[in-house]
């Protein structure tokens, strides 16, 4: 007689979904539930096992929440069967929220064609895209550990509002649900340095974009998402990812600074990946790109990009290729070229011009521009900033006794910038 084959579908989200065992997935769960705000809930590998077995009980409300977000998908779609059946009329309100347009509480999981009530005006759509927009301005100014939750609480109010929506609306609110996830992904990865998370919101932003069959947002999502194994030195992910967002920039009408920023990510990752030369000739055709440019518009969600931030991807990779007076030509340019509100942007600038005047044995003038990232640090935190600071400070070792560095020391661990950094 053959074996049962046990609960397949969970066993193969769970493979799919990088969790080789169930004790990894158990682990993964629990500590998916703390990020999720879920206090107390602890998943062992027992019940995991029972979840994959023929017959598996129906979870809690909780860990039904935290399946749903960590993996993707509703609990029909993991093989579990409701003690109600599968019927959708049901007063639960955990089970209300997984069905009729596949959303999930916390997490989206579509199911395209399933006929809903739409009780929600035309104007919910515009309404919800509104508040999107203004997360969106407030990002540029606002502390993200402060607004991230604003925005996570937005992007559940999109997921319980989806269900009761339909044509137009529900494409529109789609896509600024996309939007919101996206921006709380992005707040995950360069604020925050939650990679994991922003792994897991980005795929929710991808699901929605689906849903509202936004191809030139989806792409966004998918270059975003690339930034993740780019940023781990794993070149084979982010070019997969990278792939997948050029295809879905092929359905849209992509403007010439929508695929020079595809060319800028690549390049970042290529760098972190060491291989310099190539992000050099990705920069190289993405200003080609730009100075060409096309007829299409750039989409109003694209405000993270402009000719002055690929000079700053160009300067940085030059940094780290050894090419120090490049190096430091570009990116004085690309800081002279900055807006406002690119305040973020000019952090990271500064301190790598710092790392520059290092890197040429310059110590009194990498710490003056240091100082210039911490006092924007000290207006605009950015995470990524900071780390930027602190590789200047590590290339400063060797000069650690002159006056300039122990100063930038004074800066770099007072009270205010230490409690600041440790408390992100």
């Amino acid at each position: 007689m053959p074996r049962p084959a046990g609960n397949v579908r969970l066993k193969a989200a769970r493979l799919a979904a990088g969790f080789n065992s169930q004790q990894v997935l158990a682990d993964a769960l629990t500590e998916h539930a703390k990020r999720m705000g879920i206090r107390g809930l602890s998943i062992g590998v027992r019940q995991v096992r029972r979840w994959e077995s023929d017959n598996p009980p129906w979870p809690q409300p909780d860990c039904q929440r935290v399946l749903a977000h960590l993996l993707g998908q509703s609990m029909e779609s993991l093989g579990f069967t409701p003690p109600w059946g599968p019927e959708s009329h049901h007063p639960d309100p955990v089970r209300r929220t997984l069905v009729a347009g596949g959303v999930a509480a916390l997490g989206v999981t579509m199911s395209p064609g399933r006929a809903v009530a739409a009780p929600q005006p035309a104007t919910a759509g515009t309404d919800f895209e509104a508040v999107t927009r203004s997360h969106r301005r407030l990002y540029w100014s606002v502390a993200p550990a402060r607004l991230h939750p604003a925005v996570m609480a937005h992007a559940s109010l999109g997921c319980a509002l989806l269900p009761e929506t339909e044509d137009s609306t529900r494409r529109v609110l789609a896509a600024a649900l996309a939007e919101t996830y996206l921006l709380a992904g992005r707040i995950e990865f360069f604020d925050l340095r939650e990679p994991s998370a922003a792994h897991d919101t980005l795929l929710l932003a991808l699901q929605a974009a689906g849903e509202a069959d936004d191809a030139l947002l989806g792409s966004a999502i998918l270059a975003h998402m690339a930034f993740i194994p780019g940023w781990g030195q794993d070149r084979d992910g982010a070019l997969e990812r990278m792939i997948a967002a050029r295809t879905y920039a092929r359905r849209a009408p992509a403007s010439a600074e929508f695929l020079a920023w595809l060319d800028a990510v690549e390049a970042e990752c290529e760098t972190r990946c060491g291989n310099t030369r190539t992000a050099l000739h990705l920069i190289g055709h993405a200003e080609d790109v730009l100075n060409d440019g096309n007829e299409h518009p750039s989409p109003e969600w694209m405000d993270w990009f402009s000719p002055a931030r690929l000079a700053a991807f160009k300067g940085n990779t030059q940094l780290l290729a050894g090419h120090l007076p490049q190096a430091r030509e570009t990116l004085l340019a690309a800081l002279e070229a900055m807006a406002p509100g690119e305040e973020k942007q000019r952090t990271v600038v500064c301190a790598d011009l710092a790392a520059v005047e290092a890197a040429s044995g310059n110590p009194e003038a990498a710490c003056a521009y240091a100082g210039q990232a911490l006092d924007q640090l000290a207006v605009t935190w950015y995470a990524a900033g900071m780390d930027r600071v602190r590789e200047v400070r590590r290339a400063l070792t060797p000069h650690q006794h002159e006056r300039c560095v122990r100063d930038l020391d004074d800066r770099l661990y007072d009270w205010s910038t230490t409690v600041s950094a440790l408390s992100r």
